[in-house]
């Protein structure tokens, strides 16, 4: 096996990065440092012309694309238990986690990168508190999820929808939101953070878990 995934600390790479640990699985991390512009290289647009990360490489085959890689690994390494193998159980997974990517993962970037959107300062400004409001609003349903728990969010396994909450919890602390606010989801954060394949990952992208810092 060849794998290779490239990844950007903090970014919504964490969530193949930490699967690919939790399976145990020979694979090569390569670390793009987004802030010195790496994603813009030739050699990275050479792999993913949109210079995003995450970036799964199999040999001489790339995938790209967060969801196209979990559905990837997941029929690659089924003994992971990135998803739910079958049936209705498999569909309401993969119904979360296309929510989390289509949904709450682009509001946060209305709050991170709102000059994405408008080069207007005072238009930027109505974006990101607007789009910190809206996304306080998708983790009140991430934490509806987490309440849920048994004691993951699909059941008796860790998976990608757990690693996806970790993330996303997170980010929340850039937008002004403590998440001590959801205790449903930061214990289950805490205890997916513990498992030692997770930690094997959280410690390659030097991350800490609360980013939160009171106004």
């Amino acid at each position: 096996m060849s794998l290779k995934l490239f990844f950007a600390p903090g970014a919504c790479s964490f969530v193949p990065h930490a699967m690919l640990e939790l399976a145990e699985v020979a694979f090569e991390p390569q670390m793009v440092k987004l802030h010195k512009g790496e994603q813009r290289s030739p050699e990275y647009l050479a792999l993913n012309p949109r210079g995003q990360v995450p970036v799964l490489v199999d040999g001489d085959e790339v995938v790209t694309q967060i969801v196209a890689i979990l559905l990837y690994l997941d029929e690659k390494l089924p003994m992971a238990g990135i998803l739910p193998p079958t049936g209705l159980e498999r569909a309401r997974a993969l119904q979360v986690l296309t929510w989390m990517n289509n949904t709450v993962h682009p509001t946060f970037t209305h709050v991170f990168m709102p000059q994405k959107f408008t080069d207007d300062a005072a238009a930027q400004k109505s974006i990101r508190d607007f789009g910190a409001a809206r996304y306080r609003e998708l983790l009140a349903e991430i934490e509806a999820l987490a309440e849920k728990a048994a004691p993951w969010m699909v059941g008796v396994r860790p998976g990608a929808l757990d690693a996806y909450a970790l993330t996303l919890l997170r980010w929340g602390g850039y937008a002004g939101i403590n998440p001590q606010d959801f205790p449903a989801t930061w214990a289950l954060v805490q205890r997916f953070a513990e498992l030692p394949g997770v930690a094997r990952a959280i410690e390659r992208e030097k991350l800490q878990l609360n980013v939160y810092k009171p106004a």
